[in-house]
């Protein structure tokens, strides 16, 4: 979680610390990245703006991470062009503050348990992309992800893809 406001950052550790197994605080970009370099979190809580920077740089080294952890934006000051490239860069769920303990748990297991939108993302792709290549690199990229999130467990990656072993051996040789 990384946010300036002690007063808040500690409201909502408290409020966190019962639900996940390990909640780390930040309150500035720098200390957000060194956090980073040693842990991989599975849920980033991000104010936008912060005493050295922005949320952009924060979420660009974590959400390039394998496993990507969802990623949730606050802020009372960023614009909606601002919020609009925060849903680009991959965040799930934006509140604007102030923020209630109850919107941020609503918030969380919207992102936790529902798949973000894929068609604003793929409508972009259209006139730049070739079909061919938007589907190979989808398809490499929940491979990878789904082996990240089980470890290399190629029984678990074809089961969170939803397909066989098999099938998800013979893609993996494809991709070479």
């Amino acid at each position: 979680m990384v946010e300036d406001n002690r007063s808040l950052l500690r409201t909502l550790r408290n409020a966190l610390e019962p639900r996940f197994v390990e909640v780390r605080t930040c309150s500035s970009v720098a200390e957000a990245l060194c956090t980073l370099d040693d842990w991989a979190p599975d849920l980033l809580i991000i104010d936008f703006k912060l005493p050295d920077g922005d949320a952009r740089t924060v979420l660009d080294r974590a959400l390039a991470r394998q496993p990507a952890p969802v990623a949730i934006a606050i802020s009372g000051e960023a614009a909606p062009d601002e919020t609009f490239e925060l849903a680009q860069r991959g965040v799930r769920s934006f509140l604007p503050k102030p923020i209630t303990l109850d919107e941020l748990e609503q918030a969380i297991a919207l992102a936790l348990d529902s798949a973000p939108e894929l068609s604003p993302h793929v409508r972009q792709l259209v006139g730049h992309r070739s079909l061919a290549g938007v589907t190979a690199e989808v398809r490499a990229t929940m491979i990878d992800e789904a082996l990240a999130r089980s470890s290399g467990n190629m029984r678990g990656a074809a089961r969170l893809l939803e397909t066989s072993r098999q099938l998800l051996q013979y893609l993996r040789r494809q991709k070479r």
